[in-house]
C-alpha cells in the first residue's frame, strides 16, 4: 500500500460513501486512478466492505495519546510526511524545545496504539521519543 492508497483509506473511513469524485480530488489523483486503486484494493482483500457507522456506534479515537519526539539531524519535514500519512495520526506539529515534533494519535483500543507507537518509533531519524495517554479532555 503506498500513499495513495493510504490517502483513498483515510478519506473513506470518514466516509465510507464519498463518490470517485470527491475521493479524486481529496487525494489529488483522478478518477480513473481511485477507480483503478478501489479495484485493486477490493482484489486483493485489502478492502473487503463498506458499512454504514450511525453516529451512536462509535466513540471517535476512544484511545487517544501525544508522543513527542526527538528527530536526528535534518529530518523532521521526511518524519513528518510519514506521519500524516499514517491513518491513525490525527495532526503533527513542530516545536521548540526539547522535541522536534508533537503527534496527536487516535486508535480504537489500546493494543492498535501499542502498534502505532511501536511504528513511529522504527522511523529511521527518530532518536528518542515519549508518549502521554490523553485521559480527560474539557473544552473551554
Amino acid at each position: 500500500m503506498d500513499k495513495i492508497d493510504r490517502s483513498l483509506i483515510r478519506h473513506l473511513r470518514k466516509n465510507a460513501r464519498a463518490s470517485l469524485s470527491e475521493l479524486a480530488a481529496r487525494s489529488g489523483v483522478t478518477r480513473a486512478t481511485v477507480r483503478a486503486r478501489m479495484a485493486r484494493l477490493e482484489a486483493s482483500g485489502e478492502v473487503v466492505g463498506y458499512q454504514v457507522t450511525l453516529k451512536g456506534d462509535i466513540a471517535p479515537d476512544p484511545v487517544r495519546g501525544l508522543m513527542m519526539l526527538g528527530v536526528e539531524g535534518r529530518g523532521a519535514e521526511r518524519i513528518t510526511r510519514q506521519l500524516t500519512g499514517m491513518s491513525e495520526v490525527r495532526a503533527v506539529h513542530s516545536t521548540n524545545g526539547r522535541w522536534d515534533l508533537i503527534v496527536e494519535i487516535g486508535a480504537h483500543s489500546l493494543e492498535a496504539l501499542d502498534g502505532v507507537l511501536s511504528h513511529i518509533r522504527r522511523l529511521d531519524g527518530v532518536s528518542t521519543s515519549e508518549t502521554n495517554l490523553l485521559l480527560a479532555t474539557r473544552a473551554r
